[in-house]
């Protein structure tokens, strides 16, 4: 009870903070969009830049640590995909769309400060090397295998050509792949820029809090219910189970398995929402998932938190 209390509590309190406040209208909607825009496109991709720039990559990209986590994530896409395909008759770019639910797990807004107050600041290093790949991988997957299905004869030249144009367009992508240039170049920026992008950094899950709040105002979990509780056994229980049992298998370190199982173990993220409204698919599915299952997640995650070493 005290794991509650002290570690997922006060961040669901933000979330909730932000959400009565924009359900009382003492903060508008159009606020909100700017806020995660401003979240989305700079602070975040900041936060990472700032990370990744500083991680020493030899000690943080262990293989037994990126295995674990993304084949937790790779097993909840498949599941995501052929449950819609088989179980619910959806068709094959819908399927694509609720794949992508119980693949993209809410590793930035509610893995890195969930972890943050579990284990402190210095337990942080796995999950900056886990995100440092995780919209990459994400949407790499997701886009290749939603323009395959789409594609009907489409020549696969063009097919790479959609999926990089599509990937360096996400900022996310963007931040992570500066902060390895300027990792791996030895590059040293000037103090008044570090200082500044340190700035922008604090704010980033602050804000990112207050904004999903705000932006599960909108979303009304309504019809599809039995498709949503598919996707919410399937990213909060059946990843982290994934995740869990291939880092026991593959012998990893304490920190490791902690910061994976946990980030495997939140509920899918806002940006689930956004590759569904990219190609018009399970629009409604994505919203209402991300909706309940972080609701839900309050609950689970601290199931999985007592549960850790």
């Amino acid at each position: 009870m005290q794991a509650l209390l002290d570690v997922i509590l006060p961040v669901f309190v933000v979330i909730g903070f932000g959400y009565m406040a924009v359900r009382l209208r003492l903060f508008s909607e159009g606020g909100v969009d700017g806020l995660m825009s401003f979240t989305q496109n700079f602070a975040i991709p900041c936060l990472l830049f700032a990370a990744i720039s500083k991680l020493d990559l030899s000690q943080s990209f262990h293989p037994r640590l990126l295995v674990s986590f993304y084949s937790g994530a790779t097993v909840g896409f498949l599941a995501g995909l052929f449950g819609a395909r088989l179980i619910f008759r959806r068709d094959w770019e819908d399927c694509v769309a609720i794949g992508f639910c119980c693949l993209f797990s809410n590793s930035l807004m509610l893995g890195l400060p969930i972890t943050e107050r579990a284990y402190g600041a210095g337990a942080l290093t796995a999950n900056y090397a886990i995100i440092s790949v995780h919209s990459p991988f994400c949407y790499g997957l997701g886009i290749t295998v939603m323009e395959i299905v789409r594609a009907r004869g489409r020549a696969p030249l063009k097919l790479v050509a959609t999926v990089t144009r599509a990937m360096f367009r996400n900022a996310l992508v963007i931040g992570i792949a500066l902060g390895f240039i300027v990792n791996l170049g030895g590059i040293t920026l000037p103090g008044p820029v570090t200082d500044a992008v340190d700035l922008v950094v604090r704010a980033a899950l602050p804000a990112a809090l207050f904004g999903m709040g705000g932006v599960l105002v909108r979303y009304r979990p309504e019809g599809d219910l039995k498709v949503i509780a598919w996707v919410c056994a399937v990213a909060l229980i059946a990843h982290p189970a994934t995740t869990w049992f291939m880092g026991r298998t593959l012998g990893l370190d304490r920190d490791g398995f902690r910061s994976a199982v946990l980030t495997a173990s939140m509920a899918p993220g806002i940006n689930t929402y956004v590759f569904a409204s990219i190609y018009g698919r399970a629009r409604r599915v994505a919203a209402s998932s991300v909706l309940i299952g972080t609701s839900i997640s309050i609950l689970t995650v601290w199931v999985w938190l007592g549960a850790l070493p």
